[in-house]
Parts: C-alpha cells; structure tokens; sequence
C-alpha cells in the first residue's frame, strides 16, 4: 500500500540557537546561570541539558566563573557541551551563538554582499 500524504516544509528561518550540555555538576551550573534570561529556555533531560535562545545567547566567563567557583572559561565550556546550532563566536570573557549569521558578520568576516 503506497502512502498519498503530502509534506509542507516550513524553510522560515526560526531565529532560534542553542547548544546541549552534559548534566553533570558544571553543566548544571552553567545551565542554571542561563535559566531565567531574557528569550532563554533551559530543559532538563536525564544525561543532557538543552539551552535555547531566540536570536542569541551570551555565555559569560565572569558571571559563570563566580556562580561556579573557579575561573571557567572556552576549553571548560566546550568540555561540558556536545553539540551546539547556531553560529558560535569565541571572545576572551564569552562566547556568543547567533541564530542568523548575518548577526554575527562582524565578528566572523561575514561577506554580505547582494546577490542579485
């Protein structure tokens, strides 16, 4: 028997990004001090921890440092996570993913000429 179901697919950019944690001890910190910012979700699955954010999300060394109790920073941020969607920029106190790359052209050399 042949399946007559046809398929839509919705290509609007969702202006959305994310990574996924480990649900270990610094992962859960790192989790709790996103929790409750501005366009920021945080779910919790047993050995994971998803953070996602609408047009950007803002990993603080500083911030994450003091909740954690040493000096975090990009080596121990990419240790704790598996997977990230978005484009991801690395800074000597954050690390910021954008939804679209055209946010984040002036830190990536970004071309956006027009493409006729």
């Amino acid at each position: 028997m042949t399946s007559s179901k046809q398929y839509t697919v919705d290509r609007t950019a969702s202006n959305m990004c994310g990574v996924t944690l480990m649900n270990n001890q610094n992962g859960y910190v790192v989790a709790e001090v996103m929790r409750g910012k501005p366009g920021v979700t945080v779910a919790e699955y047993p050995s994971m921890i998803r953070v996602d954010g609408r047009n950007r999300i803002v990993f603080g060394w500083d911030e994450i440092s003091e909740a954690i109790g040493f000096e975090f920073g990009q080596p121990d941020f990419e240790e704790i996570m598996s997977t990230h969607y978005g484009r991801m920029v690395h800074l000597d106190d954050e690390t910021i993913l954008f939804a679209n790359p055209e946010d984040a052209a002036e830190y990536i050399d970004f071309d956006l000429e027009p493409v006729e």
